[in-house]
């Protein structure tokens, strides 16, 4: 008996089809274990997220009234019947920011007709007098209340500068803007 290489060629070709057939599996298998790992390891990270938020939301429910994140509320735009009225709002906002911070408020002008009142925004330049420390605190309560306004230009001088003592009040340029919305 003698063996014919054409006896083994459907063998050859079942294995090549078989071989073929595992690295196709093995091919697919692979990414697909990976994008189980990545979803896995994704649920792990919005899991912790999530309970991140209900403590943040649980401690933010247990602030004292007259708190900081009390302070937040209110609108987010600067609301008034006409643009005027919520100019004079954001005049009176920025006015007692300055006193919060023991500061004087010198002059102050409302630009309601500037590049970005078209967008709805009330821009108003004022100059003001305050202590050195007391600035960090002015503008923190200007950024961080409502409403939303934005700090655009801040020149401050310092006192020696126009002859004070260096404990004295410096003077500072300040730009602020903020939307207004037309309130009923």
């Amino acid at each position: 008996m003698t063996l014919s290489l054409d006896m083994f060629a459907p063998l050859r070709r079942e294995f090549a089809a078989t071989a073929a057939y595992f690295i196709a599996v093995a091919a697919l298998a692979v990414p697909s274990l990976w994008f189980i790992g990545d979803l896995r390891e994704r649920s792990v990270e919005t899991a912790s997220a999530q309970t991140r938020l209900d403590e943040l939301t649980e401690r933010l429910k247990s602030q004292p009234p007259g708190s900081i994140a009390a302070n937040v509320a209110g609108s987010p735009f600067l609301d008034g019947p006409t643009i005027t009225v919520a100019g004079a709002g954001l005049q009176e906002r920025l006015g007692t920011a300055v006193a919060k911070a023991g500061g004087a408020l010198i002059s102050s002008q409302v630009e309601l007709d500037g590049p970005d009142a078209k967008a709805g925004f009330i821009n108003l330049t004022a100059n003001l007098e305050l202590g050195q420390t007391a600035l960090q605190p002015m503008l923190y309560d200007i950024e961080a209340g409502m409403p939303y306004l934005f700090v655009e230009k801040l020149s401050i001088q310092s006192p020696e500068s126009f002859g004070e003592p260096e404990t004295g009040r410096m003077r500072a340029t300040i730009g602020v803007a903020g939307q207004w919305r037309r309130s009923e």
